[in-house]
């Protein structure tokens, strides 16, 4: 009898002290990296992003954050992921029509905004790279972008002490990876969630859209809801709208990745939201504001084999319809989307 009793004893010390333990990683321990929330608005659909493979931390975030604003990932220092992605511009590029990259050279388009991006099956406005993780690598190396090397970033990371205590806080490891490199990143991206405009007020019922406001949503649900779905406005698919080539770029879209010339001439619906600020329009910048938008679905659209069915008619709007359409567009400007100052380059 008091041989079993002294077994258990023994086994219950065992649990106690390995659930200590458990607890201690989990909770208590300094180098176990802060769970951090993902803020999925109520309502809105599942995500697409992977998070178990890429559970998100405040330190990663943070690390994320810090090589988003860091030009050491260009080639010459000057072109940080933020030089295209600017968060006055809803991480877009602010008042040019292409971007501009190493060496005072041109990129093939305009830099889309950045954000809701965990809802993304496909990236870029073609669709050319498989998920969020796999994007950085190719605008880093981009001759017309970053310009630099994988192996070059590394070196630099590697080289810095405090970007080494940082990873190793955050994935356990010594060595700076280019998995590490860009699931940090990750981290940070899908954190740019814009979903605190006057429309998601109204929609939870905390505001109110003005009598113009309102008239312009119906005219938006009656003209570009099928394409521009709420409440993310977008349906992430590919589309052509109409738009004539452009004979600088050449750029056929879809088709460049897919081969198919049914692909010829698409591009990702682009999101709506934060439209207000997110000028020149286009995956090419060609629009400079608004109204030439609405112009071109007016009367611009050009019929060719791929134009999208939804827009054979165009879309056909009196002067005063699109005013009160574009009073609607300027309640999905998410001010606190784009003023937080966590989002911002961190003091160095």
């Amino acid at each position: 009898m008091r041989k079993t009793i002294y077994i258990l004893s023994i086994l219950g010390a065992i649990l106690i002290t390995a659930t200590n333990l458990s607890c201690n990683r989990n909770n208590g321990d300094p180098s176990s990296p802060e769970p951090m929330q993902f803020p999925l608005p109520e309502g809105w659909p599942q995500t697409q992003y992977n998070f178990s493979a890429n559970p998100l931390t405040r330190k990663g975030f943070e690390l994320g954050r810090k090589l988003f604003f860091d030009g050491r990932l260009s080639k010459d220092g000057n072109f940080p992921c933020a030089s295209c992605h600017q968060p006055i511009a809803a991480f877009g590029t602010y008042d040019h029509d292409l971007s501009h990259g190493f060496d005072d050279q041109h990129t093939l388009r305009n830099a889309p905004p950045l954000f809701n991006l965990a809802w993304h099956r496909e990236m870029q406005h073609d669709g050319g790279i498989a998920n969020l993780d796999e994007q950085p690598p190719a605008h880093i190396t981009a001759a017309n972008e970053m310009a630099e090397t994988i192996p070059g970033v590394l070196s630099k990371l590697n080289a810095d002490p405090a970007y080494k205590a940082a990873f190793r806080n955050v994935f356990g490891k010594e060595e700076i990876s280019t998995e590490m490199m860009t699931k940090a990143l990750s981290q940070y991206m899908l954190m740019l969630v814009s979903s605190q405009s006057k429309y998601d007020r109204v929609k939870q019922s905390k505001d109110q859209f003005d009598v113009n406001q309102a008239a312009g949503y119906e005219i938006f649900k009656q003209n570009c809801n099928s394409c521009h779905k709420e409440p993310l406005f977008t349906d992430l698919q590919f589309r052509n709208n109409g738009l004539p080539v452009n004979p600088d770029l050449n750029d056929h879209g879809r088709m460049r990745i897919t081969g198919s010339s049914s692909d010829s001439l698409k591009f990702k619906v682009p999101s709506l939201r934060n439209i207000a600020v997110s000028f020149p329009y286009m995956h090419d910048g060609r629009f400079t504001d608004l109204s030439h938008v609405l112009e071109h679905y007016n009367s611009g659209i050009i019929n060719g084999v791929t134009t999208d069915p939804l827009l054979k008619n165009k879309i056909p709007l009196t002067e005063v319809e699109r005013g009160l359409l574009v009073e609607f567009l300027k309640t999905l400007t998410d001010e606190a989307f784009i003023n937080n100052p966590s989002l911002v380059e961190p003091e160095r």
